[in-house]
């Protein structure tokens, strides 16, 4: 017997957006979006509630912080180690002479859609992942998002025994690839 309608939402395009601008560093312009954020992801439902319900947490604890701290805070999280690095592909190859091309194939595919890099950004960085992601339909998004769901789920490891905010993203992306926070 079907209660209800268990099938995944038809759009991710705002919340893989509102995911993407949460693991950027929170200058001023981002964390002036913060409170356009929770109605974006409630608009649009692709996450459950609950882990809404953490973000929104997440987003009210970001906000209420002194934008230094806040700043502070990401930089030492995500550029003080490999194992919260927000470049996926430095957790597949590290230093190695694979990721050059690996990072060529990724802006390809990312030139291909109509994208284009920022001056030095890497295409690895986990918020342009996420961008890309975005101008996918829902179904080729997650099957795209869930071809990195260990990696996902490595740095999510890492946020939650830093016992990071941040964790809360990773899950909702966890959740969106098919995987379990």
């Amino acid at each position: 017997m079907v209660l209800f309608n268990r099938r995944p939402p038809t759009e991710l395009r705002g919340t893989l957006r509102v995911l993407s601008a949460l693991l950027s560093y929170p200058d001023t312009e981002h964390r002036g979006w913060l409170s356009e954020f929770v109605d974006i992801l409630d608009g649009e439902g692709a996450l459950t509630e609950s882990r809404r319900a953490e973000i929104r947490h997440f987003i009210q604890r970001l906000a209420s912080m002194e934008p230094l701290a806040a700043e502070a805070d990401y930089v030492q999280l995500f550029d003080g180690g490999r194992a919260t690095s927000l470049h996926l592909f430095e957790h597949v190859h590290g230093d190695s002479r694979d990721r050059g091309p690996a990072m060529l194939d990724l802006a390809q595919s990312y030139s291909q859609q109509g994208l284009e890099l920022t001056e030095g950004e890497l295409p690895d960085f986990l918020p342009a992942v996420l961008e890309f992601a975005s101008t996918l339909p829902a179904s080729k998004a997650r099957e795209f998002l869930g071809e990195t769901t260990h990696l996902l789920q490595s740095i999510f490891s890492a946020l939650l025994k830093r016992e990071s905010g941040y964790a809360s993203v990773l899950a909702a992306l966890l959740e969106i690839s098919g995987g379990t926070a």
